[in-house]
């Protein structure tokens, strides 16, 4: 069992950037592939960005290319997605998680953090 806790959301105005970060415990991320989901209001949540676990394949949804990194530190136990240009339809609760299927970029994920909300004002 992996625990996640998200951190990094906030306020912020269209063009400018917001870096999350998700912290581990309970087992070693290198467990893990990993990966960033958001739901806005009445919407489907959707994978924005996902991570295996030695960082060697990375995905990211169209919409956000070019805009969105993530990253890991297996030593550290952490997962950022560094955001930048955001727009306000990036609006939405930002979810991490966690798939035993490290190699794999599209789970199932069965882990997850409590999410934290992003609000990118226009």
């Amino acid at each position: 069992q992996v625990y996640l806790g998200e951190s990094g959301g906030g306020l912020v105005q269209a063009g400018g950037s917001l870096r999350l970060s998700c912290a581990a415990s309970g087992r070693t991320l290198s467990d893990y592939a990993m990966a960033w989901f958001r739901q806005a209001p009445g919407k489907e949540r959707e994978l924005v960005t996902a991570i295996t676990w030695s960082g060697g394949n990375t995905y990211y949804v169209d919409s956000v290319k070019a805009r969105f990194t993530i990253s890991r530190d297996n030593a550290k136990n952490t997962v950022a997605l560094q955001m930048n240009s955001l727009r306000p339809e990036d609006t939405a609760v930002y979810y991490c998680a966690a798939s035993g299927r490290r190699s794999s970029l599209f789970g199932p994920y069965e882990y997850w953090g409590q999410g934290t909300q992003v609000t990118v004002s226009s």
